[in-house]
């Protein structure tokens, strides 16, 4: 999550420089081609405009699907948050009488179950887009915990050796951390340490947990259709390389009479070139954002998040070493 006022200017053409050169490359060749009397190689503009028209059309329907994947990801992430303070003072107010060990491994627990949800919402899948040179060298610029650390050291920071080997052992270890917490709990009910009601409640917000688990892992593990994806992309690159064609002939005859005739035309390669940047640009934005768990600097901060409820969740237990709150490197946040 970028955490300061805005991206800058200079960021997005270095984020985008690459396409740039390839842009220019683009709008250079036809109107050299028509300096040199390849005149033919001129388009009327009036489809060019259309297919534009089309362009923006798909493009903005791409961003906003993107934004509601985005902003999806951050409700179930604020869902969790407010869960687990809820979870935290029920589970504490219920045990700590009776079993205050208990109520310190299932808080641990909890702070495990973070840390293997956001570890499996960092793995790479097939679509997304942080293994792309524009993405993966912007990600130099901050860091990604999950990419620093090993699921295993993190886990035995909350968990026993043998607990931890257990969950190792496990696909879905997200799960089967929310499923030791339930068989901790029919213990506790078991052995008379909380009522019925108390079971009822604690027991509603594991539900809850494995519900916002579900959801994000739905978003991680479901692409944007590819249909759409693939179409926009067609259409985007026709665009980009009809436009330079399509604007030779009001370029070229816009300096007629004038003390700028016959150089006019060399006007094309940087309208050209801004008209498609920006139309690509669009796009690249919206695949920035699409996949709000993969790592780039407009995902939800699911790490800082963790850490959030970790202190909180502590600090119910009037601890005093409580972790540091992660701080944004470069205005990015994860």
């Amino acid at each position: 999550m970028h955490s300061g006022k805005k991206f800058g200017a200079i960021e997005f053409i270095i984020w985008t420089r690459r396409s740039i050169y390839c842009l220019i490359i683009l709008s250079a060749i036809p109107t050299v081609l028509y300096f040199c009397g390849w005149t033919f190689f001129s388009f009327p503009w009036q489809p060019i405009a259309i297919m534009g028209t089309a362009v923006a059309f798909i493009v903005g329907f791409k961003n906003n699907a993107s934004y509601s994947r985005l902003w999806e990801a951050r409700q179930i992430y604020g869902a969790i948050i407010n869960d687990s303070r809820s979870f935290g003072y029920i589970v504490r107010d219920a045990l700590s009488g009776k079993n205050p060990g208990r109520v310190n491994e299932m808080f641990s627990r909890h702070y495990a179950w973070l840390t293997a949800l956001r570890f499996q919402l960092r793995e790479p899948r097939n679509w997304e887009n942080m293994n792309t040179a524009q993405f993966d060298e912007y990600s130099k610029k901050y860091e990604i915990p999950e990419r620093l650390s090993k699921i295993e050291d993190e886990l035995r920071k909350y968990l026993s050796d043998q607990e931890t080997s257990y969950i190792l052992s496990k696909k879905n270890r997200a799960t089967q951390l929310m499923a030791r917490q339930s068989k901790e709990l029919s213990e506790a009910y078991a052995k008379s340490e909380i009522n019925d009601f108390q079971w009822t409640q604690i027991n509603q917000q594991l539900v809850k947990f494995t519900d916002n688990q579900g959801k994000a892992e739905r978003i991680k593990n479901f692409p944007y259709p590819r249909n759409f994806s693939s179409i926009t992309t067609y259409l985007l690159l026709l665009f980009i390389v009809f436009v330079p064609f399509g604007l030779l002939k009001e370029f070229d005859k816009l300096g007629d009479g004038t003390l700028l005739e016959g150089f006019t035309l060399w006007f094309n390669i940087p309208f050209s070139l801004l008209v498609t940047w920006c139309f690509y640009t669009l796009d690249s934005v919206g695949e920035a954002s699409v996949n709000p768990f993969e790592g780039s600097p407009n995902d939800v901060p699911i790490t800082q998040i963790s850490r959030t409820i970790e202190i909180d969740m502590r600090d119910m237990l009037d601890e005093s070493n409580l972790p540091p709150a992660i701080a944004p490197k470069n205005n990015i946040v994860l």
